[in-house]
C-alpha cells in the first residue's frame, strides 16, 4: 500500500497571514532535504499584524515574491513593508482575469455563476489556469528560479491565498530541487487545512439555499485540488517531454544554475 509522504510543518500562529509554512525538511534529490529557513510560502502579507511583521522580519528574508495581480492588490492591499527585504511583484495571471474573478465572487449572481461554473466548469477553469501559467509565464518562473540560485534566499513566495500561483511556483522550485511529485502534491494539498484556507467573503444576510449553492459553485476556486497540479505537470510533459526539459528549455534554468539552486536550498 502506498503511504502518504510525510510533509514536515513549521508553523507559527500568525494572526493576519494565512497558509504560512517553511518548506524545510522536504526530501529531495540524492538523499538530501530542503534546508529549513530558506524557502517559505504563504498567503498575502497585506493584513499582517505588528506581531506577524515582527516574526516575518526575524526570518532574515532577502526577497518576498508576490505573484498577485493588480486586482488582488486592489482588493486586499499591498504587502506590509519589512525592513531590509526586497519585494518583487510578478503577476502570474492576467489582471483582467483577476478583476473578472473577484467581480464574480462579489456579485454572487446565481444565474451567471451556474452558467460559468456549474457541471465541472469551475474545476476546468482552475486546471486551465494552471496550464496557462506553465506555458505562458515561463519568463516569470524562470526569473524566480534564477534569482533563488543567485542571491534571493531566504525567500517567501505568496499570492492571495498562497495555494495556486504560489503553490505552482513552489511546485516548480521543488521540481528543480529534485523533490518527488508525490511529496510536492502532499505539500500543495496542505493549503486545504481549515486554518490555512482563504476566507470566502459572504454577504452577512445570505444564509439560505441560494447562498449555499453559490458557495458550492465557487468552492472549486477556493480549494487546492490534486487535479489542478496534475494538469500543470501533464502540460509540462506534453509540451516539453519532461520536467527536466521544462526547467532547462522552458524556464532557461541551465545545469550550472540548477546546481547553484540546489546548493543554496538543499542540505545533506
Amino acid at each position: 500500500m502506498t503511504q502518504t509522504p510525510h510533509v514536515p510543518s513549521t508553523e507559527p500562529e500568525l494572526a493576519g497571514v494565512r497558509n504560512f509554512r517553511d518548506l524545510g525538511g522536504l526530501p529531495a534529490a540524492g538523499g538530501r532535504r530542503v534546508r529549513h529557513g530558506v524557502l517559505f510560502r504563504s498567503g498575502h502579507l497585506a493584513h499582517a499584524t505588528e506581531d506577524d511583521a515582527r516574526f516575518l522580519g526575524s526570518l532574515g528574508l532577502h526577497t518576498v515574491f508576490d505573484f498577485r495581480n493588480d486586482a488582488d492588490i486592489a482588493l486586499d492591499g499591498p504587502d506590509v513593508e519589512l525592513t531590509g527585504v526586497r519585494n518583487v511583484n510578478l503577476p502570474l495571471n492576467d489582471p483582467a482575469h483577476g478583476a473578472e474573478f473577484w467581480n464574480m465572487v462579489r456579485a454572487r449572481n446565481l444565474g451567471h455563476l451556474r452558467t460559468v461554473l456549474a457541471d465541472g466548469r469551475a474545476a476546468e477553469r482552475m486546471a486551465e489556469t494552471y496550464r496557462e501559467v506553465v506555458t505562458g509565464r515561463t519568463a516569470e518562473l524562470g526569473h524566480v528560479l534564477r534569482a533563488l540560485a543567485d542571491d534571493s534566499v531566504p525567500a517567501l513566495m505568496h499570492c492571495a491565498a498562497g495555494k495556486d500561483r504560489a503553490g505552482l511556483s513552489v511546485a516548480v522550485t521543488l521540481l528543480a530541487l529534485g523533490v518527488g511529485r508525490d511529496v510536492i502534491e502532499a505539500d500543495y494539498l496542505e493549503s486545504n487545512a481549515p486554518h490555512r484556507r482563504y476566507r470566502m467573503r459572504r454577504a452577512p444576510q445570505s444564509t439560505g439555499p441560494e447562498d449555499r449553492e453559490i458557495t458550492e459553485l465557487l468552492s472549486p476556486m477556493f480549494e487546492a485540488r490534486a487535479a489542478y497540479l496534475h494538469a500543470a505537470f501533464d502540460e509540462m510533459d506534453a509540451t516539453w517531454g519532461s520536467a527536466d526539459r521544462y526547467l532547462a528549455d522552458g524556464l532557461g534554468l541551465g545545469p550550472a544554475a540548477r546546481e547553484r539552486l540546489q546548493a543554496r536550498l538543499l542540505t545533506d
